[in-house]
């Protein structure tokens, strides 16, 4: 006869959850198990059976799911509804992998939307934010904490602007007054790209920005649903900047790979220090509209898109398939040299606003620092510190960490982002909130709004 089974419980110090699985009962006599709790006996079964029991999620985040039964069975192997459960796994892997199948070649996607390149205003890159803001002292104190420089104060303190440690004259402009949001910024290729901005229908024509560090000339522009984007050229480059401001690369080991001997990793608190400018981002509510506005008229490219399914007699995407694109994630299209992943995004939206602006730091640890600078600041954290990407859903890799800045516009410090160039495939991923990030606390629903 079969000895009598017994359901276990693992406690103390080398379980901070309950474990539940099944044991013979000589286990008990044959092993000095200090951790085990009997709890019942079982009926008789057949070794390949299992136990299930529930085991609760951990924290207080239902982003991990419902309660779910975790199993082992005669293998030793942990089992769940939907399989085995296996340890976690990063790795890095090319573009086209990543993307996955529902994808098109960049050249595909622009011939299939006419988009005639010879026409295009040439971006060079993002540079700066301008926003305006009803308290300029009380912003310029967040921005500092932030991790930004402040460059130059126009002489009747109504103007203000900010600098990163990275190669652009600043990569903010604040201004007093309502809080308004006045677009972002590119750089573009000649003054005969200035011009042709300025020939577009609701220009303001070319401005001189004598007062601004760098100078140039600027053109502000609207988009179909009235929102701001600034070109523009002819700013000088900024002096070289000390090289003690520069964060320097920290060492890693890992478990095989031990570079780092008897050299000890040190951090000082404080704001995260700010880079550049890497992107910034639209709710819109004439997607399509917008879509083919951006890519007709500037060399943004997308990157990704985010859809919905359809039913098959509501139409087709801009891939041609049964569904609807709701986001995307577009770079500037600079050929075969990288650029990031994303400068410039738009998500579908009952409401037309800004939805963020972001901002590269060096690496995590810089970024754990800051948002720990921010949050004893007393500033309110949105979303963050988490790691965009799930799978191979269409979204970049980025780690981010989300704020509002004291006028109550979202702001982002990022680490980490993904390269893309003209043979990066356009992709195509299911919207949803499980598609924002692979780690990281669960998404509020004002992120969404």
């Amino acid at each position: 006869m079969s000895e009598a089974k017994y359901t276990a419980v693992v406690t103390g110090r080398y379980s901070h959850v309950p474990f539940h699985f099944t044991i013979p009962v000589s286990a008990f006599n044959k092993y000095s198990l200090p951790h085990l709790i009997y709890t019942r006996p079982l009926q008789e079964q057949n070794m390949a059976e299992t136990q299930t029991e529930t085991i609760p999620p951990q924290g207080n985040s239902s982003q991990w799911g419902a309660t779910r039964p975790v199993t082992i069975d005669a293998n030793g192997s942990f089992q769940t509804p939907d399989g085995e459960i296996k340890p976690n796994l990063g790795r890095t892997v090319n573009d086209i992998e990543a993307i996955g199948p529902e994808s098109e070649p960049l050249s595909s996607w622009q011939k299939r939307n006419n988009i005639d390149t010879s026409k295009q205003i040439k971006l060079v890159q993002l540079a700066h934010m301008r926003y305006q803001h009803p308290e300029l002292e009380t912003i310029t104190t967040f921005l500092r904490d932030f991790g930004m420089h402040v460059v130059k104060t126009s002489e009747d303190g109504e103007k203000r602007w900010f600098r990163g440690y990275g190669p652009d004259q600043y990569v903010y402009y604040a201004q007093k007054g309502p809080k308004t949001f006045m677009g972002g910024t590119f750089a573009v290729e000649s003054m005969a790209d200035l011009e042709k901005a300025a020939a577009l229908p609701g220009a303001s024509g070319i401005q001189e920005m004598n007062d601004a560090p760098g100078g140039g000339h600027l053109v502000t522009l609207r988009d179909p649903e009235g929102f701001p984007i600034n070109v523009m050229y002819g700013q000088t480059p900024p002096p070289q900047r000390e090289t003690d401001e520069l964060p320097q690369k920290v060492i890693l080991n890992d478990e095989t790979d031990k570079p780092r001997v008897r050299q000890f990793n040190r951090f000082r608190p404080g704001p995260a220090a700010v880079h550049k400018l890497g992107h910034y981002g639209l709710c819109v509510q004439q997607f399509d509209q917008q879509l083919e506005w951006y890519t007709r008229n500037f060399n943004i490219v997308p990157t990704d898109f985010l859809y919905v399914p359809l039913p098959s007699e509501q139409g087709k995407g801009t891939d041609g398939q049964q569904k609807k694109d709701v986001a995307v994630f577009a770079h500037i299209d600079r050929g075969s040299d990288p650029v990031d992943h994303h400068s410039f995004f738009m998500t579908t939206n009952p409401t037309s606003h800004v939805h963020h602006c972001s901002f590269e730091v060096h690496d995590y640890d810089t970024q754990q620092l800051g948002h720990q600078w921010l949050g004893k600041q007393g500033y309110t954290s949105v979303w963050g510190i988490g790691r965009h990407i799930l799978g191979s859903q269409a979204y970049q890799s980025r780690i981010f960490d989300y704020w509002w800045d004291t006028t109550g516009n979202m702001i982002e410090h990022y680490a980490d982002g993904d390269l893309v160039n003209k043979d990066t495939p356009v992709g195509w991923g299911m919207a949803g909130d499980e598609s924002l990030a692979v780690w990281g606390p669960e998404v509020p629903k004002w992120f969404l709004q």
